[in-house]
């Protein structure tokens, strides 16, 4: 679990079509993506992310589901996204099975320490900063809080929460091994380039990111 990661929200794409965030963000360099729907029926979930899965079919890029495991299991999405108020892990892994991507947010360090016992894909550190998409959560982490939590845990750490080009390699330096972001993509007026200066940390000389098709 490494490199940019976007989460979706339909409200943020400026009127555009969430498919077409979605493919240009993954030719920016997003290597996976979370669907998150809060406000739409579970029939309209399903039909959202078979049209996702089918845009990042060409790409190879893994689409996580938040929050719903029956949404996951209907599409046959490559894992889930889960919270401390969603279904427990243990359940989870049962039935979505051992080679699934399920992610968990960690808002408290007691959080953290108790997925410890967990065989989790990465935790979701949330949020790094504060932000307006997330505003029911504990206070920030901040970077020395990000860095608490990679000393301590044994996971990989995907990075959520007001993180942006400009904060990016800071984000990366204290620890974690993803970036997520929504805003930062969904509301870019160019969500390609936006990808593009937000993977700048991941880059290297081997690894250079997609190019943009017209």
């Amino acid at each position: 679990m490494k490199g940019l990661y976007l989460v979706t929200d339909r409200d943020l794409c400026l009127g555009r079509p969430l498919e077409e965030v979605v493919v240009q963000a993954v030719r920016g360099g997003a290597s996976i993506v979370q669907l998150r729907e809060k406000q739409i029926s579970t029939r309209d979930f399903i039909d959202e992310a078979r049209r996702i899965q089918a845009a990042l079919a060409p790409y190879g890029v893994p689409l996580v589901i938040n929050d719903r495991v029956d949404v996951a299991l209907a599409v046959g999405a490559d894992g889930v996204h889960i919270g401390q108020s969603d279904m427990p892990y243990s359940m989870a892994r049962r039935l979505l099975g051992p080679e699934a991507i399920i992610g968990l947010s960690v808002e408290t360090m007691d959080q953290v320490l108790e997925a410890e016992a967990y065989q989790v894909s990465y935790l979701g550190v949330s949020p790094v900063f504060e932000t307006r998409t997330k505003t029911d959560l504990n206070g920030a982490w901040g970077l020395e809080g990000l860095a608490q939590v990679r000393r301590r845990s044994r996971h990989p750490l995907v990075a959520i929460g007001g993180i942006q080009a400009a904060n990016a390699a800071a984000v990366v330096q204290a620890g974690a091994d993803s970036l997520a972001v929504v805003s930062a993509i969904c509301s870019a007026p160019d969500p390609y380039q936006a990808a593009q200066a937000l993977s700048q940390p991941f880059h290297n000389a081997s690894a250079p990111a997609r190019r943009a098709t017209q």
